[in-house]
C-alpha cells in the first residue's frame, strides 16, 4: 500500500475506560491506527480484547474516553449528532456477524433502504441495488425475502447493503463468524473482491486466521494498544 494514498481513517491515542467498584477498567490505553484508501486490514485479538468496541468507536457509534478520530482527514471532535449521522450514512459502511436484514422486505428493498434514507430517488436506488446484487452474485434473488435465502446469501445481501451509499470505509465485525467454513470462504471472497473493485478502505475484525493472509496487513489488539503485524502469510 502506497503511502501516497490518502488516509480514510485515523485513530490517535484512543483511550476507553469504564469506572468499576474496584477501580477503572481500561479497554484501550492509547490505541493508534491509520487506514488508507484501497487498503484491507484485519483486526485480531482474543475474545474480550475490545475489537467490537474499537469498530464502534471508529464507526462513530460510541465515543472514546479520550483521543482523536479523523475521517478523511477531518476530526470528528465537536461534531453534532446530525453531522456524525451524516458521516455514518454517507462515508461509512457496516457489516456485522448477524446480517440484521429487515425480514418483511426483499433483498432488493433492503439494499434500497439506506439509499432512500440518504435522499436517493426510488429509481436510482433500484438501479444501484441491482448493480450491487449482481456484484455479490444474487441478482436472480432480488425479490426474495431474507427467510427465503441461505445464511451465506443473507450475508452477501448485508454486504451489498453496507455498500449502497458508496462509503469510503467499510467496518466489518466477524462478517463470516456465523457461517460454516465453506460458506465463510465464499462470503469473504465476495467481500474482498467488492472492496478491491470499489476502491474502499476496510477494517475487518475476525477470528478466522485462514482469511487473514488474504488482506494487506493485520492489526493486533494487545493489552489496550494496536500493534501493526504487517502482511501475514496465508493460514
Amino acid at each position: 500500500m502506497s503511502e501516497a494514498q490518502p488516509a480514510v481513517l485515523e485513530l490517535r491515542n484512543l483511550v476507553r475506560s469504564f469506572p468499576q467498584a474496584n477501580g477503572v477498567l481500561e479497554i484501550f490505553k492509547g490505541a493508534n491506527a491509520t487506514l488508507r484508501r484501497g487498503e484491507i486490514v484485519t483486526l485480531v485479538g482474543p475474545s474480550g480484547a475490545g475489537k467490537s468496541s474499537l469498530l464502534h468507536i471508529a464507526g462513530l457509534l460510541e465515543p472514546p474516553t479520550s483521543g482523536e478520530i479523523l475521517i478523511e482527514g477531518k476530526s470528528v471532535a465537536g461534531m453534532s449528532d446530525r453531522e456524525r449521522t451524516r458521516i455514518r450514512r454517507t462515508t461509512l459502511g457496516f457489516v456485522y456477524q448477524f446480517h440484521h436484514l429487515l425480514p418483511e422486505f426483499s433483498a432488493l428493498e433492503n439494499i434500497m433502504m439506506p439509499q432512500r434514507l440518504a435522499g436517493a430517488s426510488a429509481a436510482n436506488a433500484r438501479i444501484e441495488a441491482m448493480r450491487l446484487l449482481d456484484l455479490v452474485g444474487l441478482s436472480q434473488r432480488a425479490t426474495h425475502r431474507p427467510a427465503q435465502l441461505s445464511g451465506g446469501e443473507q450475508q452477501r445481501v448485508a454486504i451489498a447493503r453496507a455498500l449502497a451509499n458508496k462509503p469510503k470505509l467499510l467496518l466489518a465485525d466477524e462478517p463470516t463468524g456465523n457461517l460454516d467454513p465453506k460458506t465463510a470462504d465464499r462470503v469473504f471472497e465476495v467481500l474482498l473482491g467488492i472492496v478491491r473493485s470499489e476502491g474502499l478502505a476496510a477494517l475487518i475484525a475476525t477470528h478466522n486466521h485462514k482469511l487473514i493472509g488474504y488482506t494487506d496487513r493485520t492489526l493486533l489488539l494487545h493489552e489496550g494498544r494496536l500493534v501493526d503485524a504487517g502482511k501475514l502469510p496465508l493460514g
